[in-house]
């Protein structure tokens, strides 16, 4: 087996065209999208060419190869950048050990060409990054600050997930998940923070970490690359967040809960799905905000942004106009369609928190309507059994619960597997919820058009496809009325 030769880690001065493995990724196929409009000529390969990225990545006319092999590399580029999807074995990553090309990881390149020449403006944390990034981003755009992004959502400002700009600012998605075979480090810390905000920590990501306390030194490091005249922005009601800050080196912000700290929130009310609150600074009121987004977690995004804007000296009344303008971002409790009276929402939640804390905001935003949950374990985290137990409190906010069984990992063993009929079973004899198990798609799809009627809401949670069930559903739904 031959390795990359680690001398070839590198952006050359002289590059024109650059292969990307790994290109239907949704971050790749936009830092595909940003060199493209850069000047590039840029090519790719994927083994799961389909759409939406194939589509973008088609309109864009960058030529795809439908699977990963040595003569993708011929005609030889003058870089290549690496998906963390691909493995040590991959075939193409084996013939790019054999011939002397540069190289890097995607967060090496989104560094090396984009965040090099602006100031870095990192949303990291556990939940809330891809929302607190796109209400930063659209905030910053209202102010005429031009920034340059990538996120992880498609955010409706935009149409799009990446933008680059005139502007000094690049707000960057924070993800402490790795960087690549050869580098496994957090992807955060190639992302030079000047500006950072810590959302929450929590345990996550099995496959990648041992436990808690490696997801923390992961955070510690992250912490320690904020200069000495940068700004951290911390979650103080969270005390693994406090727990990893002590050691900053720059100026810290605390925002949360309580009135003591540097940033606040009180008079928290959601009206028709947007979420209004009065942000304190020092305990003293700073303004009164909103954000189309339901849920106290969402006006705490808006204060964390609301810090950051301040910090950059944008008036208030210009931040209440960006925050209360964003429109929000494509599977953040997107509603999807209404249909027969129904409304299907579509939401990426998938860990613990994050359903609960959904599942709250969902159930403010439809105080008076039945609410029905369908859930998809579906990360590698999320199929196993590691969160067996705390899934059972993250559903109280639900009438109706719809659980499908996870495809099972290949590679643990079978008694460390999730399991969805024990979650039923769990929620119906520990929380008295209605919840039931299904073995495919097919057989939620059968259940829910027997059981939905008028005045539902439906809350489609998965971090994936899910098999199309949100436009499946609403389809079923039309069928009735006509």
């Amino acid at each position: 087996m031959t390795d990359l030769d680690p001398q070839l880690n590198y952006a050359p001065d002289d590059i024109r065209h650059i292969h990307i493995m790994g290109i239907c990724g949704t971050g790749m196929a936009a830092l595909a999208g940003m060199l493209q409009q850069s000047g590039y000529t840029i090519t790719g390969s994927d083994s799961h060419v389909y759409p939406p990225m194939s589509d973008f990545l088609n309109t864009l006319k960058i030529p795809i190869c439908d699977g990963y092999c040595a003569e993708n590399l011929e005609p030889k580029p003058d870089l290549v950048i690496v998906g963390n999807v691909i493995t040590r074995v991959n075939e193409e990553a084996q013939r790019l050990g054999e011939i002397p090309v540069p190289y890097l990881s995607f967060p090496q390149a989104l560094s090396h060409f984009f965040i090099n020449s602006r100031t870095s403006l990192v949303i990291a944390g556990t939940h809330g990054k891809t929302t607190t990034c796109s209400l930063l981003a659209t905030a910053l755009h209202r102010a005429e600050l031009d920034p340059t992004f990538m996120i992880g959502g498609i955010i409706r400002e935009f149409g799009g997930n990446f933008r680059i700009g005139a502007g000094d600012y690049f707000v960057a998605e924070g993800d402490e998940y790795d960087t690549a075979f050869f580098n496994k480090v957090s992807k955060f810390l190639h992302y030079q923070p000047q500006i950072a905000v810590i959302t929450s920590i929590e345990f996550d990501h099995a496959d990648i970490f041992a436990d808690l306390e490696a997801i923390k030194a992961s955070f510690r490091q992250f912490v320690g690359l904020i200069p000495e005249d940068g700004l951290l922005i911390a979650n103080w009601d969270d005390e693994n967040v406090r727990d990893v800050v002590t050691a900053a080196k720059c100026q810290l912000q605390k925002y949360g809960l309580s009135d003591q700290y540097h940033w606040s929130l009180k008079e928290v009310s959601v009206q028709e799905g947007m979420t209004h609150f009065t942000a304190l600074r020092n305990g003293t009121s700073y303004g009164k905000l909103a954000v189309q987004l339901p849920g106290r977690h969402n006006a705490l995004n808006g204060l964390a942004v609301t810090a950051i804007l301040d910090h950059l000296g944008v008036d208030a009344d210009t931040i209440c106009a960006g925050l209360s303008s964003f429109g929000g971002v494509k599977r953040r409790q997107e509603v999807r369609g209404v249909e027969a009276g129904v409304t299907v929402i579509d939401d990426f939640a998938h860990h613990p928190t994050a359903v609960k804390e959904t599942l709250a905001a969902l159930r403010l935003a439809y105080p008076e309507q039945r609410l029905v949950v369908v859930f998809e374990p579906r990360t590698n985290t999320s199929r196993r059994a590691i969160f067996q137990r705390d899934y059972v409190q993250s559903f109280d906010s639900a009438d109706l619960i719809c659980i499908r069984e996870p495809v099972p990992l290949t590679n643990i063993e079978e008694s460390e597997h999730f399991s969805s009929l024990q979650l039923a079973n769990d929620l119906a004899s520990q929380r008295d919820l209605v919840a039931n198990s299904f073995g495919d798609t097919d057989s939620i799809l059968d259940y829910l058009n027997c059981q939905v009627q008028a005045g539902d809401v439906v809350a489609i949670l998965s971090n994936g496809g899910f098999d199309n069930i949100h436009i499946r559903l609403l389809d079923l739904l039309k069928q009735k009325t006509q």
